[in-house]
């Protein structure tokens, strides 16, 4: 299911749910209640608790964004060094040249294709992918050089496939959610408390109040579908953070 249709599936939901508590406590009240009523001091608290919970959520987006972003630049770096590895190698005689690219196009091809999806759905690596990478460093290191020319090419490619590892580590590292089940706890927590002291303070007594209260409800939804979206540092789908590598190698658009 797309990402936008499960938000707007939720933010609706969750609004017909407003709407209905907001008619149904009317109800319940009657005309005899008044709005005025309600505490100056508890307007303090709500606007307190308000205040408090925004903090709490923006740094929660934060987060997550600086988490997505940290991952895709080393996704970035992991797809640049291969492609620096396969074009350093046209130095090399044929049929060294032509193994190492086929090294790395096997690699490339498994990552996009077999684990990205692994790595989405159970936050881990794969041991083919391992592989693949170990034969790549093996047939670099043994791509001796027997010229000037190939002697400039054969240490910058041993450091790029070095970088593959290293930038292989740091997705491994970086797979799976950011946030903390108890911290979703909390966020989900108090949005319905900061939503339900809306009504504390009586926002129910005419269509446009009960438009305002639908309307800060939907936003935040939305900002827990962000934090949510955000949450995943590679992306809930395949395409969504591949692109450094099918840019860069565009025989792999092709599938599977």
């Amino acid at each position: 299911m797309p990402e936008w249709l499960i938000m707007t599936l939720v933010m609706a939901g969750t609004c017909a749910v407003v709407v209905t508590g907001a008619v149904l406590n009317s109800r319940r009240l009657g005309e005899e209640d008044d709005p005025d009523e309600t505490p100056d001091v508890l307007d303090y608290m709500i606007m307190m608790i308000g205040v408090v919970y925004a903090i709490v959520l923006g740094l929660a987006i934060a987060g997550v964004w600086e988490a997505r972003s940290t991952a895709q630049d080393g996704v970035r770096t992991e797809a640049q060094a291969l492609h620096e590895v396969a074009e350093r190698a046209s130095v090399y005689p044929g049929p060294v040249r032509d193994r190492i690219r086929d090294d790395v196009d096997a690699y490339v091809d498994h990552v996009v294709h077999t684990e990205w999806k692994v790595m989405i759905d159970k936050g881990e690596l794969t041991d083919r992918g391992t592989e693949l990478l170990t034969t790549l460093r093996h047939d670099v290191t043994r791509a001796a050089p027997h010229s000037d020319l190939q002697s400039q090419a054969y240490q910058p490619m041993v450091d790029q496939v070095a970088a593959v590892d290293d930038a292989r580590g740091a997705r491994q590292q970086s797979a799976g959610p950011t946030m903390p089940p108890l911290v979703w706890f909390g966020l989900v927590l108090g949005a319905a408390l900061v939503i339900g002291l809306v009504f504390t303070l009586q926002i129910r007594r005419s269509p446009r109040e009960l438009m305002l209260a639908v309307m800060f409800t939907a936003l935040i939804v939305f900002l827990l579908f962000l934090v949510w979206d955000f949450d995943e540092p590679f992306g809930r789908s395949v395409g969504d953070s591949t692109t450094a590598f099918t840019d860069l190698f565009p025989s792999t658009r092709g599938g599977s």
